[in-house]
């Protein structure tokens, strides 16, 4: 935190002396005789002088006063805060892998699960697109706040063939980078509210881009790409039957998707089941759009500072000397 007039600050200074006096005039006070003729009175008053209480009024107005000399600083704090409006792309692999029980009841029927998940936690206000990709990519769903269009939309994510992480990235930055153009031309300097979301649970062995490649086109573009490594090391497709069934080792490859968020800023994740990738769709539904900003926060403390300037005044009227 920090401060425009910090200088303002010296008036707290009158805080510690305003005490010391009200003190001194306490104590001062204290050695005046006084003449009582009822002895019941007197037990009461004198409980009550000497009884903490008094001295709340006192204590809220030199409250009510330091917070006053805060707020007159003009207090500036960094805030995480939800923006306005942000454009998201969720990137879903499908490739045949995504057949894979591993994680139940398939790895693409988890990723769905969770994908639905995101869709009730990220702000309503939000565009969100929706891209799949397997040997290639398709756009299923350009951005938008359609939420019930894009869960239609998602019963159109069926296994294929190969895994092209590069096309997909490709295909999102091209995708977010042409609404963005479409809704609103974004400040000099602001970070522009774009992000992917990628989910995969293998290596790439289609496509013409590669992945670290797609990457950097999205940090040039100022998106940042969340990635998502499903799946575990025991993850297998079959296929064929009877004396012919065959069986081929699909793992994961989260070092490909660490690479991939480190280049953008974004972060990466790990999911082995379906919970976990339920989970991490669930807290990046509630984070992606968040950011750090420089604020004001003078209204803070000069709201506390009106606060506890009613509570000296009803304090003082309730703990008044009230005499019989």
């Amino acid at each position: 935190m920090s401060f425009a007039q910090p200088y303002v600050l010296l008036a707290l200074l009158v805080v510690p002396a305003a005490a010391a006096l009200a003190w001194w005039v306490n104590r001062r006070g204290s050695r005046y005789p006084m003449a009582f003729t009822n002895l019941d009175v007197l037990a009461e008053v004198a409980e009550e002088h000497r009884s903490w209480r008094r001295f709340a009024p006192i204590a809220l107005l030199l409250i009510a006063l330091a917070l006053a000399a805060a707020a007159a600083a003009q207090p500036r704090a960094t805030l995480t805060v939800t923006g306005e409006e942000a454009t998201v792309v969720l990137l879903v692999d499908v490739s045949g892998s995504m057949r894979a029980n591993d994680v139940e009841p398939t790895r693409l029927d988890a990723a769905v699960a969770a994908i639905k998940t995101f869709l009730s936690e990220v702000p309503s206000r939000y565009q969100v697109g929706l891209v799949d990709f397997s040997s290639s990519a398709e756009v299923l769903m350009p951005p938008t706040t359609d939420r019930a269009a894009l869960n239609e939309s998602l019963a159109y994510l069926l296994p294929e063939a190969g895994t092209a992480i590069g096309d997909g990235l490709d295909t999102a930055v091209k995708l977010l980078k042409a609404s963005l153009a479409e809704t609103a031309t974004p400040e000099a300097g602001k970070k522009i509210p774009a992000a992917i979301v990628l989910l995969s649970d293998g290596a790439q062995n289609r496509g013409s881009i590669l992945p670290l490649a797609g990457a950097r086109e999205a940090k040039r573009a100022g998106i940042q790409v969340y990635t998502v490594a499903l799946g575990t090391q025991h993850g297998v497709v079959t296929f064929g039957f009877g004396q012919y069934l065959n069986s081929i080792p699909v793992p994961p490859d989260p070092a490909t998707m660490s690479q991939i968020a480190r280049i953008t800023g974004g972060k990466t994740f790990t999911a082995v089941n379906a919970e976990e990738v339920s989970s991490v769709y669930r807290s990046l539904g509630s984070q992606i759009g968040r950011h750090k900003e420089r604020r004001a926060i003078g209204s803070w403390f000069a709201a506390g500072a009106a606060i506890a300037l009613l509570g000296a005044g009803a304090a003082g009227i309730a703990l008044g000397p009230r005499l019989p």
